[in-house]
């Protein structure tokens, strides 16, 4: 079962590289079938295997022979992994389908916040209103939980930004990431988004900070913090409680 999962995680990867593509650049990510970006000649279904179609053909295009980015079989693969390990989490529950959809949004997200610097709202705000709607059908997560989480989510960036704006004059943290952190209490609550922010804040500083220094950039500089954000909801996702514990326990040792 972990293996069929782990195919059909890899196949939806194949469609959030679409999405990721697409959603950006404004194209349906319904129609045309998937094309080469270079030449724009459509893909064979032969051609489109996940992960096993970039190593058959060297991560090149079959017609213009240009350069397949890496990119593709690594969205494949991270959405086949964590769908597995959602299924050995979950079990085939009512809940391993509401998770697998926001690990879904959450690659589709990091992806697009990397390249571009935005979170399309098809997907925050999207997300959000999916979250709360499956909160509904979620036996261990009730309505009033994703409904709390999204008003800390969502009021907790927005105060943080709006002071920082009043504090410095300028823009530090844009609505996509607010509306993101709400999604995120959509789909995993107060404690979820409290988890989320801390843990995202913390690797964001771990992997900014070296960065600015490579890059001899000051603290102007501009990091997309929606994949810091998401990471650390996955965290929360498959190993909140457990670090919680053990911070706790922490605490109480010292």
């Amino acid at each position: 079962m972990s293996i069929i999962v782990f195919i059909f995680g890899a196949i939806v990867g194949s469609f959030l590289n679409v999405c990721i593509y697409r959603l950006p650049r404004d194209k349906s990510i319904i129609v045309p079938n998937s094309f080469c970006p270079h030449c724009e000649k459509p893909i064979k279904y032969y051609d489109n295997v996940p992960i096993l179609s970039y190593i058959i053909l060297r991560g090149k295009c079959r017609y213009c022979n240009a350069k397949i980015s890496i990119k593709y079989p690594i969205v494949e693969f991270i959405t086949a992994s964590l769908f597995t390990l959602l299924y050995e989490i979950n079990g085939l529950s009512l809940e391993l389908p509401v998770m697998m959809l926001f690990v879904a949004l959450l690659i589709v997200i990091s992806f697009i916040d990397v390249e571009f610097q935005i979170i399309p709202d098809v997907l925050s705000i999207g997300g959000l209103a999916a979250g709360f709607l499956l909160s509904f059908t979620r036996p261990v997560f009730g309505f009033l939980d994703a409904l709390y989480g999204i008003l800390l989510g969502g009021g907790v960036l927005f105060a943080i930004a709006y002071g920082y704006q009043l504090l410095r004059k300028r823009e530090g943290m844009g609505g996509g990431d607010i509306k993101l952190l709400g999604m995120i209490g959509a789909f995993c609550g107060i404690r979820g988004v409290l988890f989320s922010l801390m843990a995202g804040s913390l690797i964001g500083t771990l992997v900014g900070l070296p960065l600015m220094i490579v890059k001899k950039k000051d603290t102007k500089y501009a990091i997309p913090f929606g994949p810091f954000l998401s990471l650390g909801a996955l965290l929360f996702v498959f190993a909140g409680d457990r670090i919680i514990y053990e911070f706790i326990g922490f605490l109480v040792r010292r």
